[in-house]
């Protein structure tokens, strides 16, 4: 439903129709509600029942914390195999957001500022690599990296992550970049600012809600990744108080397989990190997105 809004502008009246909150359409804000109640209670029940203790979990599973039970978070907390893997994830989430971010900015300056032979075809290469999933490459990318030396590593880890978080970066910043207009590289030109010195300077401050969102994306996918972790650190010979959270969950839980409250209370503190990273640049993401769009 809609209300006409009446604006003056320099002495001209426009009429302008503006949007109002409406159950004209209840089934439009049922199917929201429903989509945000299945999204969230899982998460909330999780982190609830982490304070609840296992006989009380095995007792009324869907029940409330009373009284609230503090030991699985103590125990948690407590563990070194705990603050080992969130060294890891840190360690490797980082470096593939910083390798991603890096690497995809500079591909897609190129895809979307010079027009060269083949440069459709590049950014369908690209656009390809999102349709190709991790397991397709699982056994020769363990091959790959055992021959190089780098399998039950970092390195080996962030490398294969880097590359298939570059797709999605390339795609998001390249209309976002194609939005900024020719004239400012034109008018920095005049001044003797090289093309260089224009990516550095200009494009990259203008570009940068694109660069936040596709930094939380790849550092969020590295976060919550659990294949390539599997492969490259668990079957690598990597200790087990390195590896990443999504494996240290999956440990954890078959170490206190009898601890249910255990069990939730370190799933609960994996989320955290992502979680809180993810919020803090909610805002960025959505600008990121809408330039991306627009471009």
């Amino acid at each position: 439903m809609f209300d006409t809004v009446t604006i003056v502008t320099g002495g001209r009246t426009r009429v302008r129709p503006s949007r109002r909150f409406s159950w004209s359409q209840p089934w439009v804000y049922l199917i929201a509600v429903l989509l945000v109640v299945v999204s969230i209670v899982p998460v909330l029940y999780v982190w609830i029942s982490g304070f609840r203790s296992t006989p009380d979990l095995n007792a009324n599973p869907a029940g409330f914390p009373d009284p609230w039970y503090f030991q699985n978070y103590l125990t948690v907390l407590s563990s070194p195999r705990f603050w080992g893997s969130v060294f890891s994830s840190s360690i490797v989430g980082l470096g593939t957001t910083l390798g991603a971010v890096v690497l995809g900015v500079m591909a897609a300056f190129v895809l979307a500022k010079y027009v060269f032979r083949g440069r459709q075809a590049l950014y369908a290469l690209f656009a390809a690599g999102l349709m190709f999933p991790v397991t397709v490459a699982a056994l020769p990318l363990s091959i790959l990296l055992r021959d190089l030396g780098l399998q039950g590593s970092f390195l080996g880890l962030i490398i294969p992550q880097v590359a298939f978080a570059l797709p999605t970066t390339i795609i998001i910043l390249v209309p976002f970049l194609r939005a900024i207009p020719q004239e400012l590289e034109e008018a920095s030109a005049i001044d003797g600012t090289t093309r260089v010195g224009f990516f550095w300077r200009i494009l990259l401050p203008l570009s940068m809600p694109g660069l936040v969102t596709v930094g939380v994306l790849a550092f969020i996918g590295s976060w919550n990744a659990y294949l390539l972790p599997l492969l490259i650190m668990a079957a690598g010979g990597m200790p087990q108080e390195l590896w990443t959270l999504p494996l240290g969950v999956q440990q954890f839980s078959t170490q206190y397989s009898a601890d249910t409250g255990a069990v939730l209370a370190y799933t609960s503190l994996s989320m955290l990190p992502a979680l809180a990273f993810f919020l803090l640049a909610e805002k960025r993401i959505v600008g990121g997105l809408t330039g991306a769009v627009k471009g």
